[in-house]
């Protein structure tokens, strides 16, 4: 393969777990003894393994800005058919499990342009209950492509879109629906990642600040039918990492010393008529299907 890109005789490292021995470092002498640095995984991937996804079946979501779910699939590298990428998800010694990803452009974004150009709310805390002061999204859909759709759709050039307004419409609906179209899209990615895989999933891990909104994820346990925990660590992605490191330096025994760690997280259970949400699922799966202009 190098060869093919005329790039014979370059100098590449040689290829390592996650969890590995990559040398030491005083940071450019910022500190007075070198240390070990005993781990290197992408953020995304380290919040997996913080998160425990050590099991086809098990999977996180990460909101923020954007949107990245992974979702473990075991020891072999399947390709998707839904518009998912097949990545490693961790690797340790004599160990590789391998993932599906998929990416959401827009979570977070979208409830900030919500704040910062329409002016619905001053804090980005006050539309859980906003959301849950009316008892339903009165038909109002917002598609938040405005940086385009990403997985599984995969509609780069498409432009966001509100749709099913009438006079009846206030701006908690309109703020319902851009929450909503969190765990909607969610949902979109963890049915194509189930089919991809044959796998349905077990229970499903997030963090980031959007966990923080109990409207959020209440809809998602609900639409999902399935067990959603939330995270109480500030920051997945360090903890993925520092297990990793624990895991070379001996301070761990391995994956199973882990999962007998102590793990503080809320859990959110299906609460809702799964038929109410499926057709309000629904709703969302026509606005996404609806052409362009129409």
């Amino acid at each position: 393969m190098i060869a093919a890109y005329g790039l014979a005789g370059i100098q590449l490292p040689h290829i390592k777990p996650s969890s590995s021995s990559y040398g030491k470092t005083t940071i450019n002498g910022l500190l007075k003894n070198p240390i070990s640095v005993a781990a290197m995984i992408g953020d995304s991937h380290a919040a997996a393994f913080g998160e425990g996804c050590f099991d086809a079946g098990t999977a996180k979501v990460t909101m923020g800005t954007g949107s990245s779910i992974l979702m473990n699939i075991g020891d072999k590298p399947v390709l998707s058919k839904n518009g998912m990428v097949t990545t490693i998800c961790w690797s340790i010694e004599g160990r590789i499990d391998f993932a599906y990803e998929g990416v959401i452009v827009s979570c977070g974004a979208t409830i900030e342009w919500l704040k910062n150009e329409l002016n619905l709310f001053k804090d980005s805390k006050e539309t859980e209950a906003m959301a849950m002061a009316v008892p339903d999204n009165g038909g109002v859909y917002l598609v938040p492509a405005f940086s385009g759709l990403g997985s599984p759709h995969w509609q780069m050039d498409r432009r966001a879109s509100l749709s099913g307004m009438s006079f009846g419409t206030t701006k908690n609906h309109i703020v319902r629906a851009a929450l909503e179209s969190i765990p909607y899209q969610i949902k979109d990615v963890i049915t194509a990642m189930e089919k991809d895989a044959s796998i349905s999933i077990k229970e499903l891990m997030t963090n980031g600040g959007l966990t923080g909104n109990q409207f959020v994820m209440q809809l998602l346990s609900d639409i999902l039918n399935k067990p959603v925990y939330s995270s109480t660590m500030p920051d997945v992605s360090a903890l993925g990492a520092a297990y990793m490191a624990g895991i070379e330096a001996k301070v761990y025994d391995g994956i199973d010393h882990l999962r007998r760690l102590k793990s503080n997280k809320k859990q959110f259970n299906p609460a809702s008529d799964l038929l109410q949400q499926n057709q309000a699922y629904s709703g969302w799966v026509k606005a996404i299907d609806q052409e362009i202009g129409v």
